[in-house]
């Protein structure tokens, strides 16, 4: 196993970490002078309230700081191929759909941005055009051997717009989903290593250094947020991992707390049109961990801890079985 591109992804690592730990302050400065604020949901807990006006859309920068890290590693080792691009557009893409989003809402100065079957739509584009990109630079159509040809497709389409709205639906805490998607992209790094697929190592690391850098700002309490911009590239681009490294279901444990975030507003909804009662005191179920007593970095941490074991025991499972 040939893990000498590993240097330059540590190198790309270092170099993302950099740029969004540096350049941050600066950003958030401009989102202030502009008073391009957060408009915080008036259905969510109360005391959220205090939180408006923050600054959002901080994930342009851990995306901006990404792709040149990676573009840098990857360029440096020859490792610049369709899967290193195909990775790239996802986050590219999936950010300027959330930047889209964000950007209505803070014009208009409301908490809802695109209505949801235009939000719905512009996310089906972007992964019907990763599809064709996975399908014609030869990808594996199918699960093992299995080759399910335009089926597949649509597994795909589903997998990406699922899990981008997932980690959405879950950045709703100072700082969960930048450590979230830290321990996710950790998992799939460790992956990617061990099977010789250095492209998505290199995407990897370099996701894991923007997302360090912008823990600093993020983390309780929040100087600036990831925004729709950050959550809806960081859920694509793990979807994306995932199909690439052809572990397409250890997603859902990998990103246990996404499934669990998204599982919980689906069961609330469900039980409360068909029974008029709720299941959980709000959802998704981080606000029901605050309406229990618990701090934002109690849940945090915890939150943090759990997909961190689950995603080490996954990656054991998957290396022991290969």
């Amino acid at each position: 196993m040939n893990t000498n591109y590993l240097l330059w992804g540590f190198g790309g690592l270092v170099l993302s970490f950099l740029i969004t730990f540096l350049l941050m302050p600066k950003l958030i400065a401009y989102f202030r002078a502009k008073k391009e604020g957060q408009q915080i949901r008036e259905v969510g807990p109360t005391w959220h309230q205090k939180k408006a006006g923050t600054p959002t859309m901080g994930g342009i920068l851990f995306i901006i700081s990404t792709v040149i890290g990676a573009l840098v590693a990857a360029l440096a080792t020859g490792l610049l191929t369709p899967t290193m691009g195909a990775l790239l557009f996802t986050l590219v893409i999936f950010g300027l759909i959330g930047m889209w989003d964000d950007s209505i809402k803070i014009f208009h100065h409301q908490n809802e941005g695109f209505k949801p079957w235009q939000k719905f739509l512009a996310q089906v584009v972007a992964a019907m055009i990763f599809t064709a990109i996975y399908q014609h630079e030869g990808f594996q159509m199918g699960f093992g051997a299995m080759d399910l040809g335009w089926a597949y497709g649509l597994f795909i389409i589903f997998w990406m717009v699922g899990f981008s709205n997932a980690v959405n639906l879950t950045d709703g805490l100072d700082g969960l989903v930048d450590g979230l998607a830290t321990v996710s992209f950790a998992a799939y790094l460790v992956i990617a290593v061990v099977q010789g697929q250095g492209e998505v190592a290199l995407f990897c690391l370099a996701m894991i250094g923007g997302l360090l850098g912008f823990f600093r700002y993020n983390h309780k309490p929040a100087k600036i947020f990831m925004g729709d911009m950050g959550s809806l590239a960081l859920g694509g681009s793990l979807a994306a991992v995932a199909l690439l490294l052809h572990h397409e279901w250890s997603l859902l444990l990998i990103g246990i707390i996404y499934v669990i975030e998204t599982a919980s507003v689906m069961l609330q909804v469900a039980s409360f049109k068909t029974t008029g009662k709720r299941i959980f005191k709000m959802t998704p179920i981080h606000h029901s961990f605050e309406m229990s007593g618990w701090s934002e970095w109690k849940i945090d941490i915890n939150f943090w801890l759990f997909q961190l074991v689950v995603s080490a025991i996954t990656v054991a499972a998957i290396l022991y079985m290969a």
